[in-house]
């Protein structure tokens, strides 16, 4: 089945503005913007026929061209990535059976999340989207936790019923659980990997539908899809010892360069 990776970025984030060409240092000390970083995650996956960054802005737009990466302009009428990667799979012919977004914030994504969600929707066809779960260690339920307590969205969590279907995301820390736990503990905590696999057919009915209360409320996309009735299959994946982040507020920014130094990641 042919596959698109889809990066949608855009300048006028409500908690970070710019945020997509914020410099981040690796491991051997050379600095590359997010969205650079995001686009070399999304180039590593295997099985992709097509990796392209979709964006509104003219500024994002040149500093993605001038690393290399195929853009797609898309309108600013865009309320999110989802509503981006539908725009730009249509600008491009609305060909491709699966389409994958991959957020601009994410340059922590191991290429092995997006080629097990593709899988999982190739098997599952029916859910018609797949999102990466990712069990939360202490480390990083702590840091959710201290966020919170600071007044910071530190990522989503998510819930799911035993035949792996989404029953919630949130920003809040979800479910409660009143133990701690040590860094390398397990913990009943899942954190939403901000990656999502559609069909072709999921993504084009998206934009039909209006936003719901829920998805307004928390900012969250793929509540949507929840609350259309349109299942969405909770995919869990390991890390493989890596630690995983978005780059949602400016703190994250010494967070993420210390996972890029520990990944190695250049």
């Amino acid at each position: 089945m042919s596959c698109l990776v889809v990066i949608p970025a855009r300048y006028a984030s409500t908690r970070y503005p710019g945020k997509p060409l914020v410099e981040l240092t690796g491991a051997t000390g050379e600095k590359k913007s997010l969205i650079q970083r995001s686009w070399e995650a999304a180039s590593s996956v295997k099985g992709v026929d097509r990796v392209v960054v979709a964006t509104d802005d003219a500024r994002i737009r040149n500093a993605a061209e001038a690393f290399g990466a195929e853009v797609v302009m898309t309108s600013t009428d865009c309320r999110n990535g989802t509503e981006r990667c539908a725009k730009a799979h249509e600008v491009l012919g609305g060909g491709y059976d699966i389409v994958v977004n991959l957020q601009g914030d994410a340059p922590l994504t191991p290429h092995w999340f997006v080629e097990e969600l593709v899988a999982a929707l190739v098997a599952d066809p029916s859910a018609g989207m797949a999102t990466p779960v990712l069990r939360c260690d202490g480390r990083a339920l702590n840091g959710f936790l201290t966020d919170r307590k600071a007044g910071r969205v530190g990522g989503t969590t998510a819930v799911f019923g035993a035949d792996n279907r989404a029953l919630y995301f949130s920003k809040e820390v979800i479910p409660f659980t009143s133990d701690t736990y040590a860094d390398g503990d397990s913990t009943p905590v899942f954190h939403h990997v901000g990656v999502y696999a559609y069909t072709r057919a999921a993504l084009a009915a998206y934009s039909t539908w209006a936003e719901g209360p829920l998805e307004k409320l928390e900012g969250l996309e793929q509540l949507r899809f929840l609350e259309n009735g349109h299942p969405i299959r909770c995919v869990e994946v390991s890390a493989n010892g890596r630690q995983f982040w978005e780059l949602n507020n400016p703190t994250d920014v010494e967070r993420i360069e210390t996972m890029l130094s520990e990944a190695g990641i250049a």
